[in-house]
């Protein structure tokens, strides 16, 4: 599948046995992330056999503990991997300083260009490349937070391969990027429509880490094919979630359905909560195509 979600850590706050604070493995074509790192990160990409040196990019949402202190001991490991590939890291101002503070007094000398770019809260395209978008989307928590929407672009349309005539091949490229193709006077001699077919769909994730219950989200992950939102609590504990600035599982349930997003995942679940499937339960009832985000559980936009 060439659009994956794996799920390494999604308890909240604290780390328990069996369970670990947020991070996840975003593969989208042949491009790989990580989003958010709680402690034990390295440990949880060994177990499910993802492949850590071929990231591209980190995406850290706010600089709590359980979102990011999995990061320096990750980022000395592929040091000692002998990575050489550039890795990007988007993340609040002040992640910089801390790595660099961290790698300074350990003598630690990276092998490989580390880029550190700071988020704003503000919808801001931050990361692109040929096939995707990466986009911020601003949470309101205790601190400065971003989430992240991933938008596949539209693919290239595949070449019908019953429709090819002779000497077509030098024009194959243009045809898969939705051109015609013109003879020198301007007459097309090959319409794009005769000879390709629809592209694969695109698809989008959106990640929206800690927050406060914004139903406003709503519009800019309108569509969305996957959502993943925190639901730290559960609805007769909302005051709870007021004061912490979290989302209940009926609030992620609510924003769902208004986004008429196609799949919902929630996790950062409190630990007093012991049950899963009772703590999803709410969710589900509002929102049916709900899942609990649990660690190894792999999710794609399709059925």
């Amino acid at each position: 599948m060439s659009f994956q979600l794996t799920i390494l850590g999604a308890c909240a706050s604290l780390p328990a046995v069996g369970k670990f604070t947020t991070c996840q493995y975003l593969t989208i074509q042949n491009f790989h992330f990580l989003i958010d790192c709680g402690e034990g990160a390295q440990h949880l990409l060994r177990k499910w056999k993802l492949p850590t040196l071929r990231l591209d990019a980190v995406f850290i949402s706010h600089l709590h503990g359980d979102h990011y202190l999995g990061l320096s001991g990750l980022i000395s490991s592929m040091n000692l991997h002998k990575r050489r590939k550039e890795l990007h890291l988007f993340a609040p101002r002040g992640l910089d300083e801390i790595i660099t503070l961290q790698m300074k007094h350990s003598k630690t000398h990276l092998g490989f260009p580390l880029h550190f770019h700071a988020t704003e809260q503000e919808n801001k395209i931050i990361y692109e490349n040929r096939a995707l978008t990466a986009e911020t989307i601003p949470l309101q928590h205790r601190i400065e937070c971003c989430g992240f929407l991933f938008k596949e672009k539209t693919k290239p349309r595949p070449i019908n391969k019953d429709s090819l005539q002779e000497g077509m091949i030098p024009h194959i490229p243009k045809l898969k990027e939705g051109c015609d193709i013109a003879d020198a006077s301007g007459k097309i001699i090959y319409r794009n429509e005769d000879f390709t077919l629809p592209p694969r769909p695109s698809y989008s994730y959106a990640f929206c880490s800690d927050t406060l219950f914004q139903p406003q989200l709503a519009q800019p992950l309108h569509g969305v094919d996957m959502l993943y939102h925190e639901a730290t609590f559960i609805h007769a504990d909302e005051k709870y979630a007021a004061q912490t600035y979290h989302s209940t599982t009926v609030q992620a349930a609510q924003l769902a359905r208004e986004a008429q997003a196609k799949k919902l995942i929630i996790g950062h679940y409190s630990s007093r909560y012991k049950a899963l499937d009772d703590w999803a339960a709410e969710a589900k009832a509002i929102f049916p195509s709900t899942f609990i985000a649990e660690e190894g559980a792999v999710f794609s936009p399709v059925a």
